[in-house]
């Protein structure tokens, strides 16, 4: 039975031996001696070799090979060109024939496209379904991707088939670009969220266009930190698991990696607002099927890194939310949880708080309860001696209903800090009392004893009062380290029992 064989053709070539000294000259054909063996090597009677062509469209006797006929050119000394504000293209790949031309790009087409120079250079482009999203330092603009823009009458975009790879480019409403931060940009959907710092602006970019989300509430912060950024980054992602857009400010400083600032936030669509702040420094953020995950900072950076109790920690992949670690640890650091509110009832009355109290679990300790301030006085008439003062009143740590306990011996839960709480329970001969919260009704309630410095013409102060005076109050509370570390801790509520200051 006959085979097929299939016989390739290369351009490859032999070296041929054509004479030989010798034997007089005599042309010794196809390189053979007289023993029908091939030189490998050319000897001192060897002469006159020449090259034989094996392609078979080769022609006879020639002195030379050419590549042929070529269809494209090839500039053989480009200079090399620099547009920020432009976008170029490649051939495409064809999945179906199997030629990938994207590494081609032909200096006979026309394959470029520019935007506006004014508005800054392309930072970021995202294809998203058949438009192309541009981002430039002060414009975000797109363009459709096989498709072109005509407008009617009215000026209303309207697609229309069309054989450019990318059509005519429509800018946005809105003054508003991407600065030189690419990194803040991050999308779930069908809405794109990227920061401005240029503008001081956090922005959403959805079907209805730009908008402003940094102006739910957080006007003032943002202006006052993307002011100090000065040339650091702004890391945004998205967490699909909270469906919250996450973005870490990290502004350069020089100096120890571990007291490098940072502020990471986030923004809740479901409340149009930031709900809280977080205690993680991200180098970079993602979202996989359902899951948030964030990269920790390296060691041998200048993005700083975490130093924790057991020592510092290196870079690595960090997944969020998993009940199996303990709450407020992010790269190997535990990080306190912690809710700052003011108390500002009748606010135009002047008030002594006298009480602090929480409906909520056990392990919440007010770190700070601060009064609004006096402003500036001067007491002395002379104009020579006078003093500036600018009074607050403050309060004591008020500890944790745990932490706060101790015994008639003098033993207390904060001298034995380094002992689990269930084995402290212990070292406490009943009964127990309290300095700080106490629980009544299974609500945590405590009194506040002042601790501030004197004041112009103030006859009692600090301790020798109940409470502390002032319009408002600004208080802060946090975890413990003891009660529970790394568990669930759950806030429902704060109230205080004030009355009105004497007037």
């Amino acid at each position: 039975m006959a085979a097929l064989i299939e016989v390739k053709y290369f351009n490859s070539f032999i070296l041929r031996k054509t004479l030989n000294a010798s034997t007089g000259g005599t042309a010794v054909w196809n390189g053979a001696r007289s023993n029908n063996t091939y030189p490998k090597t050319a000897t001192s009677s060897d002469m006159n070799w020449a090259v034989e062509e094996s392609r078979i469209r080769g022609g006879y006797n020639n002195v030379s090979s050419a590549y042929g006929a070529k269809a494209y050119i090839v500039d053989d000394h480009p200079n090399a060109s620099v547009r920020v504000n432009a976008l170029i293209y490649s051939g495409i790949f064809n999945a179906r024939t199997g030629i990938n031309n994207t590494n081609v790009f032909s200096v006979g087409e026309d394959i470029t496209k520019s935007v506006d120079p004014i508005n800054g250079s392309i930072q970021k482009i995202y294809a998203d379904n058949s438009w192309l999203q541009i981002f430039q330092e002060k414009k975000v603009s797109r363009a459709p991707i096989d498709r072109d823009l005509i407008y009617s009458a009215e000026g209303s975009p309207i697609l229309t088939a069309s054989d450019k790879v990318i059509g005519t480019i429509d800018p946005y409403a809105g003054n508003f670009g991407i600065s030189k931060n690419p990194e803040s940009f991050a999308v779930y959907g069908n809405r794109k969220y990227f920061t401005d710092k240029d503008r001081n602006a956090v922005l959403r970019l959805s079907n209805n266009g730009i908008t402003e989300i940094s102006n739910y509430g957080m006007i003032d912060f943002f202006r006052d930190e993307f002011g100090a950024l000065g040339n650091g980054k702004l890391n945004g992602g998205w967490d699909i698991y909270n469906k919250q857009f996450s973005l870490s400010i990290q502004p350069h400083f020089v100096g120890l990696q571990s007291a490098e600032p940072y502020k990471t936030l986030s923004f809740d669509e479901a409340i149009n607002g930031w709900p809280s702040f977080y205690s993680y420094k991200p180098v970079s953020q993602i979202s996989l099927k359902s899951n948030f995950y964030s990269s920790g900072p390296s060691l041998d950076s200048d993005d700083g890194d975490f130093v924790g109790a057991n020592g510092p920690n290196t870079s690595g992949l960090y997944q969020h939310y998993i009940s199996s670690q303990p709450r407020g640890n992010f790269y190997g650091k535990s990080n306190s949880s912690s809710i700052e509110f003011i108390f500002n009832p009748q606010v135009s009355i002047s008030k002594v708080f006298k009480t602090i109290n929480y409906e909520g679990s056990n392990g919440w300790q007010v770190d700070s309860f601060v009064s609004d301030s006096t402003g500036i006085s001067y007491p002395n008439t002379n104009i020579d001696d006078y003093r500036a003062t600018n009074t607050k009143d403050t309060t004591t740590l008020v500890y944790s209903y745990n932490e706060g306990a101790y015994d008639g011996l003098g033993n207390t839960f904060a001298n034995v800090n380094t002992i689990p709480i269930t084995q402290s329970v212990v070292a406490l001969t009943p009964p127990l009392f309290h300095a700080g919260f106490t629980r009544k009704e299974n609500k945590y309630v405590a009194n506040l004893i002042n601790d501030s410095v004197a004041a112009p013409g103030e006859v009692i102060f600090g301790d020798k009062m109940t409470g502390i005076k002032g319009y408002f109050a600004t208080v802060k509370i946090s975890t413990d380290t003891l009660t529970d570390p790394g568990g669930n801790k759950e806030l429902f509520a704060a109230s205080s029992e004030y009355v009105g200051s004497a007037r």
